[in-house]
């Protein structure tokens, strides 16, 4: 499978390019790369099927920081996710008709030339999809029952009788300049030239019916609590056989019992008793894929941070994983019986347990800044 091309590298610009900026390099390379200008160019239709898909995500406020945070992962990628992905020519005609003005045909829209009524796009779902870290960490596919609109069985439409199919209306007001010509969307079919031909039994008035559906979906490793990820026309379908619209998947992180997440690295507090502390011990933690035995050296303060590089959750659309910091807090028991205090207390009287911090020994702040270095 081919790279995907970065979307600012498509249309030619900087990440700091303004809506304006977007729209215009849009407009010039869909002008370049229109079909009515290169007639059985398959080169020409990839390339101007591209830069719709990427103006389609940069010109979505929602879409396009999600794509500057996460970049193609954050959209889905090659794994079925996508802002604008297997986008067909109905489906830009019917999106961006109105960045041309009248540039193609004088229908005062895109593909004018062609005749092209609307093409009505349906509503999009949203479902919460909860993942466990270990699921995060390795990435997983699911499947999920949606009940969303679909094409009832048996329905059939007609050409609207009020704009002939054209999905546009033509009117004509006399001015002190002359007649001038207007058109606008038909207000009975909303432009899509169709109207309701056969019901069938339970259909709504676009012919549409509920109907649950089995979707599998590839979730990407390193994927974060509230990220929004888009399955391109998994959506409630579109009206009059119209594009369907998206299904967007919210991830919701179910919240681990022993490991705090802070993006791709990971915590865990481990809890010795003071013996194991002074005379060294090893001990087992919880990671991500299972456990892992780590060496709690001996004389180890209370407060220790250990890093295990590499333990932590994969880097989403990038190389490499987190760590996982390991700390060390020594258990202080509550209660004593007689004999425990006595060789407690005995111990107290040691030059040994007088304490004697040193430069290795640093506080909190030092080893907070040391922590995320």
């Amino acid at each position: 499978m081919s790279q995907k091309r970065d979307y600012y590298e498509v249309l030619g610009l900087s990440k700091s390019a303004s809506a304006q900026e977007i729209k215009k390099a849009y407009r010039k390379l869909a002008l370049k790369y229109h079909p009515d200008k290169n007639e059985g160019d398959t080169v020409a239709e990839d390339k101007f099927k591209e830069a719709a898909e990427a103006y389609e995500v940069l010109s979505n406020a929602e879409k396009k920081g999600r794509y500057d945070q996460h970049g193609h992962a954050g959209m889905g990628g090659a794994g079925g996710f996508g802002g604008g992905g297997g986008m067909d020519m109905d489906d830009i005609f019917s999106q961006f008709g109105d960045i041309f003005g009248g540039g193609f045909g004088g229908g005062g829209g895109f593909g004018g030339s062609r005749g092209r009524s609307r093409v009505v796009r349906g509503t999009n779902l949203r479902v919460k999809m909860k993942l466990n870290l270990q699921e995060i960490a390795e990435g997983v596919h699911k499947k999920i029952i949606v009940n969303k609109l679909v094409n009832a069985e048996g329905v059939t439409y007609k050409d609207c009788s009020t704009c002939d199919g054209t999905g546009r209306i033509t009117k004509i007001a006399q001015t002190f300049l002359g007649a001038m010509q207007t058109q606008s969307a038909c207000n009975v079919c909303q432009g899509a030239g169709k109207m309701l031909d056969k019901k069938p039994s339970g259909a709504n008035n676009q012919g549409l019916i509920r109907k649950e559906e089995v979707i599998e979906i590839d979730i990407p490793a390193g994927v974060e609590d509230g990220m929004q990820l888009s399955v391109s026309g998994k959506g409630n379908a579109g009206p009059f056989n119209g594009i369907a619209g998206d299904l967007i998947v919210v991830i919701e992180e179910v919240e681990s019992e022993d490991l705090r997440r802070d993006g791709e690295h990971l915590h865990f507090d481990a809890y010795v008793n003071f013996v194991d502390a002074v005379l060294g011990e090893s001990i087992e933690i919880p990671t991500v894929s299972g456990k892992a035995k780590i060496k709690v050296e001996p004389g180890t303060q209370s407060g220790k941070v250990l890093r295990l590089k590499g333990k932590g959750l994969p880097v989403l659309q990038g190389y490499g994983h987190g760590d996982l910091f390991v700390h060390i807090n020594v258990w202080t028991p509550k209660k004593v019986s007689k004999e425990e205090k006595e060789i407690l207390e005995s111990l107290k009287k040691s030059e040994n347990f007088e304490p004697s911090p040193d430069h290795h020994d640093k506080g909190f702040f030092h080893r907070m800044k040391d922590m995320f270095q």
